[in-house]
């Protein structure tokens, strides 16, 4: 079975329980962090979201967007963002089912660490962004406590019996120089930026009240140099014209 076959088996079988805690909390936080990385960018735009899921984003990118369209690898994920009215198809990351410079932004959250032909896939998004368009790219960083946690502790149970963990997903942990040394040279860098610095565990964001305190102490350091910290580590570029 080829890995992109098995990341499929596995977020199929992450669909089950994908939303279970999605709503609030720590959850709640992370999209809300990622969103409004993309919310300047997006009004009356052309979007398109690789990796979409089960559309927690993807419906909130479509109140603000001309058209908002999603691929992803998982039939079980794109069942459920169907279920929201969203215009989705199945593809691979590396492979977009679109036309050149169609899209004005693409984005990718939480699935970019999950792919292995990245350099094919940066590529190949680049390829379907309009000349001058955006590209907002999260990343898991090797150089954050989030990454040290993941790699002491076991992994997570997915799905309804709890058989499968987020071990057994492929995972890579890139820095930012190794980000940039992949880049096509379609794309340049404009920024960076940092979600989830000080936090070594999701548990904090989760506590009544402490929680939303703890999110906002979140939301102040990524405003700041630690940014570079961020367990999630994301790539904000421009498509040139070459």
């Amino acid at each position: 079975m080829g890995l992109a076959m098995e990341n499929r088996d596995y977020y199929d079988t992450f669909s089950e329980s994908y939303e279970n805690k999605r709503h609030f909390g720590y959850h709640r936080f992370l999209d809300d962090a990622e969103f409004a990385l993309l919310k300047p960018i997006i009004r009356d735009r052309d979007v398109l979201e690789v990796g979409c899921g089960t559309g927690l984003i993807l419906y909130r990118i479509a109140d603000l967007a001309r058209r908002a369209a999603g691929v992803d690898l998982s039939p079980g994920m794109l069942t459920k963002a169907r279920e929201r009215g969203l215009e989705v198809q199945e593809a691979d990351a590396s492979e977009l089912p679109f036309e050149d410079a169609t899209f004005d932004v693409v984005c990718s959250f939480k699935v970019l660490a999950h792919v292995e032909a990245i350099a094919k896939t940066l590529r190949e998004m680049a390829r379907v962004t309009r000349p001058g368009g955006k590209i907002v790219a999260e990343f898991y960083n090797r150089h954050s406590l989030r990454t040290l946690v993941k790699r002491l502790k076991p992994g997570t149970k997915i799905g309804k019996n709890g058989g499968t963990t987020d071990d057994d997903v492929y995972t890579r942990y890139d820095t930012l120089g190794e980000l940039k040394q992949i880049l096509p040279p379609t794309l340049t860098l404009d920024r960076v930026s940092g979600i989830r610095i000080a936090s070594p565990l999701a548990l904090p964001f989760d506590l009544p009240v402490f929680g939303r305190a703890w999110a906002g102490i979140e939301r102040g350091l990524a405003l700041t140099p630690l940014k570079r910290f961020g367990g999630f580590l994301v790539l904000h570029l421009t498509r040139t014209a070459g």
